[in-house]
């Protein structure tokens, strides 16, 4: 789990998870360092898993703990108030403070409670009168918030061993697959379907991993020897033009006859390329990007 969420190639996956947890469209600009920043060996709070900055500036520290800790609630909140510290520079005003969200996915029974899914925020509440303390115009529009607690770190806490029901929706696809490893045909959560593609790849044995890389790379080889083709082609063709000066309808019919013939032999290799792939049980929509085929053409094979 950690080394899929942690792929740098490519961030769907976790941006996946994060947009249908915070229910927002969330973009990773970027990794940051995690571990290297401890001030010191008995500094061991400050460990993290991940920790990543969206397309906003804003930072998302990301926890996986499989082992029972009865003070993670306190380890929640040291590890969001390092980050609010280190991330300001000395002389900085307030306002530069860094929006944090804490991510904590859960495998073992932390505190008391019915649900598997638990948010935590910062509000301030009249003590007489019940009511919110709410932003000033000025403050909504010089911090681009709408409420206090947007400014305050935010703390979500995913139980996922307390999941056992149907996933309906996709939190809860994204719960079960957290907690099973397992992703259903029917889910259609961000990001789960690159988790899926990824869970192929790495279900394949050393020899098939390595067969599907060689046909990668052949597909690579492939489309040079297609782009230096249709360029040598259209050089002759050229040239020809030129040197024979005959009528142009015979000059055409020869270039449409030789294009003709390329194409064909180009969508015959790419055919035969798209067979192999699917005899290793490259997912359809890897071997469409790498060939260029449709979904259909590629199911008629």
């Amino acid at each position: 789990m950690k080394r899929l969420l942690r792929n740098k190639a490519n961030f769907s996956v976790l941006e996946g998870l994060l947009t249908t947890l915070l229910g927002e469209r969330i973009t990773i600009q970027r990794l940051l360092e995690s571990e290297s920043n401890q001030e010191d060996e008995y500094d061991k709070y400050n460990r993290v898993d991940m920790l990543a900055e969206n397309s906003k500036g804003e930072l998302v520290l990301i926890e996986v703990q499989n082992n029972n800790e009865y003070a993670y609630f306190q380890r929640m909140l040291f590890g969001t108030s390092k980050l609010v510290t280190e991330y300001i520079h000395r002389g900085e005003g307030y306002d530069k403070v860094r929006k944090v969200y804490s991510v904590n996915i859960v495998y073992f029974s932390l505190g008391h409670g019915r649900d598997f899914v638990y948010h935590g925020k910062t509000e301030f509440r009249g003590i007489h009168t019940n009511d919110l303390l709410e932003l000033t115009p000025f403050q909504k529009q010089t911090f681009k918030v709408d409420v206090v607690s947007q400014l305050y770190p935010e703390y979500y806490i995913l139980k996922v061993n307390d999941f056992n029901q149907l996933a309906k929706s996709p939190l809860e696809e994204w719960i079960y697959y957290l907690n099973t490893g397992e992703i259903p045909s029917t889910a259609t959560a961000p990001g789960l379907e690159e988790a899926r593609e990824r869970l192929k790849l790495d279900s394949m044995t050393k020899a098939e991993l390595a067969a599907y890389y060689r046909h990668l790379d052949n597909i690579v080889i492939l489309r040079d020897n297609i782009y230096t083709e249709r360029e040598e082609g259209r050089a002759e063709g050229r040239a020809e033009g030129r040197a024979e000066g005959r009528a142009e309808g015979r000059a055409e019919g020869r270039a449409e006859g030789r294009e003709e013939g390329k194409e064909e032999g180009r969508m015959e290799a790419k055919r035969e390329n798209a067979r192999n792939l699917k005899k290793l049980g490259v997912p359809m929509e890897i071997i469409s990007q790498a060939t260029g085929l449709s979904k259909e053409e590629i199911e008629e094979l």
